[in-house]
């Protein structure tokens, strides 16, 4: 039985829903009309790691990795345009998103410049991708600790972590499925630390004495 169909839905429902939890974001600068106590770059790092992995579908022609990363790099530049309009620090955010452009112009470059057609692109492509994704998925480590030293989890998101976790699960599947190994193993931490966080809700919910609030911690 061929999973992949209902695989690529999965990672397509599950995707687009953990981007939305940008939302709630937009909505408290939209409410406030300001950025305070609201991270930039986890939009503009997702967004490039969106671009990345769009260039990486179109390389291997995979609808369901094009659909799911230009839905997130459109969601993350509205993100960021909603960012910049209401933060105080415009000139640190300009600066940040032109060495961003600067990164994602070179690495075009180099990918179609200096790389010749084919598998070498497209492995390296991948391999680049996967690196920038496990970076993302493993940055809240040192915040994880924090948590457990101080033992509130007010911090975390609930939603944001049952939609990593299912979001995670989807791609590893969907990777095993088609045998792309940059496909599944960039996404498997996503799972683990998402077990992690489950582990400390259900151990220090309890003690905060209230639902934790929906504030994303951003992967």
């Amino acid at each position: 039985m061929d999973l992949t169909p209902l695989l690529s839905w999965a990672c397509i429902v599950f995707t687009v829903g953990m981007f939305s939890t940008g939302l709630t974001d937009l909505r408290k600068m939209r409410e406030s009309k300001s950025a305070d106590n609201i991270q930039f770059l986890p939009f503009l790092t997702t967004c490039l790691n969106n671009l990345g992995w769009m260039f990486y579908g179109t390389l291997k022609m995979d609808h369901t990795i094009i659909v799911v990363n230009v839905i997130g790099a459109l969601l993350q530049i509205l993100y960021i345009v909603m960012y910049f309009l209401y933060t105080k620090q415009k000139r640190l955010v300009t600066l940040q998103t032109l060495a961003a452009a600067a990164v994602l112009i070179c690495g075009w470059l180099y990918f179609t410049t200096f790389l010749t057609e084919g598998d070498a692109r497209l492995h390296q492509l991948g391999l680049t991708c996967s690196v920038v994704t496990v970076s993302m998925y493993l940055s809240p480590l040192t915040d994880l600790v924090a948590i457990i030293r101080s033992g509130n989890v007010q911090v975390l998101s609930f939603p944001l972590t049952v939609a990593t976790f299912f979001t995670s699960t989807a791609w590893v599947l969907y990777g095993l499925q088609l045998n792309d190994y940059y496909i599944t193993v960039p996404n498997t931490p996503g799972i683990f630390t998402s077990l992690i966080r489950f582990y400390l809700f259900w151990k220090f919910a309890s003690t905060s004495q209230s639902l934790p609030s929906y504030k994303p911690l951003h992967v």
